[in-house]
């Protein structure tokens, strides 16, 4: 992600490597050539449980959270009265969250749209679905920025531990009408609820008693931007040595050991992204950057890093715009009436299942599809064209 605010701190290559390989594997898995032939890893897990696929949207945040500390470094350095962030401050914050949430939705639009140009479909707002990744990652880097620069460390880590303490409470001690306490299925679960009296069941995913990016579950969200941000600070304060890696990997490690001992009373969950899920995810996170870190920073293998970096620094392009290819090959169709297929059916069912089988063919159409984009945005690379929100 882009930076708001400038600062005397480098650019740490190794997170855009890290951002690389996030939107990377995001369009891997949200591009098969069909839905019914996916590799386990690259499906998400059922309900409870965590896949290869589980851990890309947090990555996502954290890699937020770790850039935060290099882009409100002059406000958070030192308290003293002429470092205090002004309201211009705040509002491109604000600015820049509203961008990323008309976005997610302009996506969602987007679908109806092709259904009303290409079908007739008449478009229904009332049905269109409010949050999304995008709007996730708006709410939690507003909320998450606005608290970084309010509180103190201390006040930061005593902010995480209650949200993720009192996120795990509700959800297992707060009733829901006609479930009781403690329901943690897609219909009984208290998030869920929250969810469906705010903003309607109609406005959630597919309507459905529940939204993996809704409203309550992003609190538990926000604490994993905030694992980025303490990151960060960290980070800031560290020589590029292996050392630093090292304890990356320690930090990661334990985070993995907590994440899964609390799995054992509240599961870890990606949809409804319960704290053990946080922790958990944090600790592949901390894992990742560590290597990424060691790799990039330390060794200074920048070559073997620069693939990811090139899609790294155009990352909200690149998930925009593959949506909007996506969409379209779906919603546009090769033939007519009876014989008429969906674009991306017919491009996966002639140039990849027809000779590499189903289950190869649907990923090789992923694959392409990713390396396609890369070009795309090396093309971008090379023009220094960069998109800043």
């Amino acid at each position: 992600m882009s930076t708001v605010i400038k600062n005397s701190f480098p650019r740490l290559v190794s997170l855009d490597v890290f951002r690389g390989i996030a939107i990377a594997s995001m369009i891997l898995v949200n591009n098969p050539g069909s839905w019914s032939y996916i590799y386990p890893p690259l499906e998400h897990a059922k309900w409870h449980g965590c896949t290869p696929t589980d851990l890309i949207f947090p990555f996502f945040l954290f890699i937020v959270g770790v850039a935060m500390p290099f882009s409100f470094a002059k406000y958070t350095r030192e308290n003293t009265p002429e470092n205090r962030p002004t309201s211009q401050v705040y509002l491109r914050i604000i600015r820049r969250g509203l961008v990323l949430f008309a976005l997610g939705l302009f996506l969602t639009l987007f679908t109806f749209f092709l259904d009303f140009t290409l079908k007739g479909i008449p478009i229904d707002l009332s049905k269109i679905r409010i949050m999304g990744v995008l709007q996730r990652i708006s709410l939690t880097y507003v909320i998450a920025a606005f608290v970084v620069l309010q509180l103190s460390q201390r006040g930061l880590w005593i902010f995480s531990g209650i949200s993720l303490l009192g996120y795990w409470v509700a959800m297992q001690l707060i009733p829901v009408p006609g479930f009781g306490a403690g329901n943690l299925s897609a219909e009984g679960n208290f998030a869920g609820y929250i969810d469906r009296m705010i903003l309607g069941s109609q406005h959630l995913y597919q309507s459905g008693p529940f939204d993996p990016e809704g409203l309550f579950s992003t609190i538990p969200a926000l604490v994993t931007v905030l694992i980025g941000y303490f990151t960060g600070s960290w980070l800031q304060k560290q020589q590029v040595k292996t050392r630093t890696s090292v304890n990356l990997v320690i930090w990661g490690l334990g985070c993995l050991i907590i994440g899964i001992l609390w799995g054992f009373v509240f599961p870890i969950n990606k949809s409804l992204w319960t704290s053990s899920y946080v922790v958990y995810t944090a600790g592949w996170a901390l894992l990742v950057l560590a290597l990424c870190y060691e790799v990039v920073e330390v060794r200074g293998l920048k070559k073997w890093g620069f693939p990811w970096e090139v899609m790294g620094l155009n990352a909200i392009f690149l998930f925009v715009g593959s949506g909007v290819v996506g969409r379209i090959l779906v919603k546009t169709s090769v033939g007519s009436g009876k014989d008429a297929v969906a674009t991306k059916t017919w491009i996966y069912d002639n140039l990849f299942s027809a000779w590499a089988g189903n289950m190869n063919g649907s990923l090789l159409f992923a694959i392409t599809n990713l390396l396609l984009w890369w070009l795309v945005l090396y093309f971008m690379y090379r023009r220094r064209w960069f998109l800043k929100i």
